[in-house]
């Protein structure tokens, strides 16, 4: 229970940093709840990089510079197109199944990209099967452990971070947090119910500093039926041709566009016709296809009643994916020593405003890879003398999703986002608060971050936020 690396999250991050541990020392890679259960086993579309014979990989840098919003880490993004085609030659050699035309990879489209780059598995289950490949790899190397726990909350800290408290403390010569997102913060979420945002509280209130946690991005197209969970519908459906109509049956927005561009599309059609939702439509394509090329979602779809291949779905936006988080530099280093983050939980800059569609499986094995290479390089860390830091959760039947929702949504502004920092700060709710205190203080519009009363992006505030425990808000 004391290993060389503590590696915390079993997504698909947390599985790469664990494999490049492995010939360094022992690795304990530990979950919230279950090992099998993270971000990365719901994500459907695909992982995006540039092997198809019509690509480069500048286009696909160009394609993230884009989506970003003036806001990507311009060396972030390169690192990611550029070691992309290896880490997706690693996960093949590792037995991850990618769906084939024959021999080639097979290659779909998604909202701004230019090219057909997206790489899916058994249609619409690629996070799945990535993390599949991953963990099977990961547990046949003898260095590597795993264990669940029913609470992970916080960090030793002395002079750095040196382990973590689980259901008792782990010392450890460096630690790595894959926790993934925050959607389940929010009343409308795509993720599963373990996304409450733990590493970055965990990570704040050890003193390390927070970036751009204000960018959330809330995909256009959840199931929005109800009594159903909000399923994602993946924007691959899109990519195959599906439309957004309204009741009457008319389009009314460009359907591939960058996600804020179409989630908030949606909601000003919603605003504009008092309908609850608006409908996805794939029928056009016609029922056999529709089953064959996204089995998960037609079979989930037709458990509540609706025949994607017959006509359209209800979808409203639902939060979907934290482009900020621990603040690392392109390595995985957070700014205290011993402390590491990749995947979702952290934030390298690479997806600035607003996430380019599947990048984020991508972000997964390329700085999750790094981040464990970084590692080895920790010196033996002595298990010092030092009270954990502790961690003050929300009281019970606090309304946390509600308020978020209504005042950290795809639509925010001054009045809303300081009555949420006064009710967050008395709930003692990190995350939330931070999200909130980032989100006043960015005075503009930009990305996944709207703001109804600085509805205009300016090019003074294309920085980052930076904030870190005691101190406020600033931009660099």
């Amino acid at each position: 229970m004391n290993p060389d690396f503590l590696v915390i999250g079993a997504g698909v991050a947390g599985l790469r940093a664990a494999i490049e541990l492995a010939e360094a020392g022992t690795v304990l890679v530990v979950a919230k709840d279950s090992l099998r259960e993270s971000s990365s086993e719901y994500a459907q579309g695909g992982i995006a990089v540039a092997l198809s014979d019509d690509d480069e990989v500048a286009l696909h840098e160009q394609d993230t510079m884009f989506a970003g919003d003036g806001l990507c880490n311009p060396a972030a993004v390169r690192t990611l197109v550029e070691e992309g085609p290896a880490a997706i030659q690693d996960l093949i050699e590792w037995g991850a199944e990618f769906d084939r035309d024959g021999n080639r990879l097979a290659f779909t489209r998604e909202g701004a990209h230019s090219r057909n780059r997206v790489l899916h598995a058994h249609g619409d289950s690629t996070g799945r099967e990535i993390a599949r490949a991953l963990y099977h790899k990961a547990a046949s190397l003898a260095n590597v452990t795993f264990r669940s726990f029913a609470a992970i909350t916080e960090l030793l800290v002395s002079d750095g971070v040196y382990g973590a408290v689980l259901d008792e403390p782990i010392h450890a010569r460096a630690v790595l947090l894959a926790t993934g997102g925050l959607g389940r913060l929010y009343l409308h979420t795509t993720n599963p119910e373990i996304a409450t945002g733990d590493g970055v509280a965990m990570a704040y209130l050890a003193g390390a500093e927070i970036s751009d946690i204000e960018f959330v991005q809330f995909h256009p197209t959840a199931l929005a039926l109800e009594g159903a969970p909000n399923f994602l519908l993946s924007e691959a459906l899109r990519g195959e041709g599906a439309l957004l109509k309204n009741a009457s049956g008319e389009r009314f927005t460009e359907e591939l566009a960058p996600r804020d561009v179409v989630a908030r599309a949606i909601v000003n059609e919603m605003r504009r016709t008092g309908a609850p939702h608006v409908l996805l439509d794939l029928s056009h394509r016609g029922e056999q296809f529709v089953r064959e090329r996204f089995p998960r979602i037609f079979e989930t779809c037709l458990r509540y009643g609706i025949n994607l291949g017959r006509g359209g779905a209800p979808v409203a936006p639902a939060a979907h994916y934290a482009m900020g988080g621990v603040r690392t530099d392109l390595d995985g280093r957070a700014t205290l020593p011993g402390l590491f983050a990749a995947g979702e939980v952290a934030c390298t800059g690479v997806h600035g405003a607003n996430r380019l569609a599947s990048n984020s499986l991508l972000e997964g094995v390329v700085f999750g890879k790094r981040a464990g290479r970084a590692m080895r390089e920790a010196a033996s860390r002595p298990a010092a003398e030092s009270a954990a830091v502790s961690r003050t959760l929300p009281p019970p039947g606090a309304d946390i999703p509600h308020l978020m929702w209504e005042h950290c949504g795809i639509v925010r502004a001054a009045e809303g986002l300081q009555q949420a920092c006064e009710e967050f700060e008395s709930l003692h709710a990190t995350v939330p608060l931070l999200i909130a205190r980032c989100a006043l203080a960015r005075r503009e519009s930009r990305g996944a971050h709207f703001r109804a009363d600085y509805p205009i992006k300016s090019d003074q505030n294309a920085r980052h936020s930076i904030i870190r425990k005691d101190a406020c808000v600033t931009f660099a």
